[in-house]
């Protein structure tokens, strides 16, 4: 289904029938899985503009994150290795919209696009995949847990020690595969992204929250536009989900007051309960050998005041000591997979 969509496109642009909206997206199959759901929505919101296929067009943009994998996130740069191409591409016209993972997403945006659009969200938790253990807390001293991510592998030593964790990069497919073929005991992969390409039951188990606190803006899609493009605003305004705009809101303050980056192991997670915005984040040594944490609780309408003050507040408990240790820290197990 997906190659033809893709064959069609092609073959409509060499008849020169110009899209209405040209959308910006990674090549990966979860990348490819969010673009297209977000051209149904669009289709589906605007029936009468957006419904035939060719009216929003799925341009694919290599980015640097997706083209080099045998390095550790953090040696090349941290998040913007997934945008940064993306960004080019929206602002020289050749794209009117983006599709990001927000997890992907740095805490600033380059001058001239706004990020005004979270499609709703779907679970945030870690699936853990394993054939040999049902839990990270069971498996032996010196098993191999394949992952990029310091957040994950902080709160999984903080768990068992004894755990080595090697670098583990590419696209989910790719993980599996590796996993399959015995490089690693375990591997952890968003649920969220699981599910979007229905690969949920590749999960051997659903961590939550108190096991593995996810990512800031795990699970939630995020929609791009130059600022001053008040078409695609009008497109992307309509597929906004407040709610989930207004936890993703919180979590980025969060990791912005705390200017993280992919060398820092942070957790941040918001939900809207009775009325009321709930928050936990915490920071951690890569080793998990140190955890801080922060709890709020507040209005809404107070989102991104509440994360900030939840970093704000890490800050001071931690001291800038922990944070310049932070930085001078060798990730444990430098073993190849």
């Amino acid at each position: 289904m997906l190659a033809n969509s893709m064959i069609l496109l092609g073959l409509l642009a060499a008849e020169g029938v110009a899209a209405k909206i040209k959308l910006g997206t990674r090549g990966s199959p979860l990348a490819l899985a969010q673009a297209y759901e977000t051209k149904r929505r669009l289709a589906q919101q605007f029936p009468h503009e957006l419904a035939d296929d060719e009216d929003v067009e799925i341009k694919v943009i290599k980015t640097t994150g997706d083209m080099v994998l045998d390095k550790a996130l953090k040696e090349l740069g941290g998040k913007g290795l997934f945008t940064k191409e993306l960004d080019v591409s929206l602002l020289n016209g050749d794209v009117d919209i983006c599709v990001h993972s927000m997890k992907d997403v740095p805490t600033w945006l380059v001058p001239g696009t706004i990020l005004p659009c979270n499609l709703e969200r779907e679970d945030t938790r870690d699936a853990w995949i394993s054939p040999k253990s049902d839990t990270p807390v069971t498996l032996p001293a010196g098993s191999l847990i394949g992952t990029a991510s310091l957040r994950r592998q902080a709160q999984l030593l903080a768990r068992n020690p004894g755990l080595k964790c090697v670098n583990f990069r590419g696209n989910v497919q790719t993980r599996l595969r590796k996993l399959d073929e015995g490089v690693v005991d375990a591997t952890l992969l968003a649920y969220a992204g699981l599910k979007r390409m229905d690969m949920a039951d590749e999960a051997t188990a659903v961590l939550e929250w108190e096991e593995m606190l996810p990512a800031v803006a795990q699970g939630a899609i995020g929609i791009q536009c130059r600022d001053d493009d008040e078409r695609a605003l009008r497109y992307i305004d309509a597929l906004n989900h407040e709610e989930t705009f207004t936890c993703v809101s919180c979590e980025r303050a969060f990791l912005a007051a705390l200017d993280g980056n992919c060398k820092t192991p942070i957790a941040g997670q918001a939900q809207i309960i009775d009325g009321e915005l709930r928050f936990q984040g915490l920071v951690a040594s890569v080793d998990g050998s140190k955890i801080y944490r922060s709890s709020k609780v507040g209005a809404p309408a107070d989102a991104e005041k509440i994360g900030r003050e939840a970093g704000e507040e890490i800050k001071a408990e931690a001291g800038i000591e922990f944070f310049e240790w932070l930085q001078q820290q060798e990730e444990p197990a430098a073993v190849s997979a």
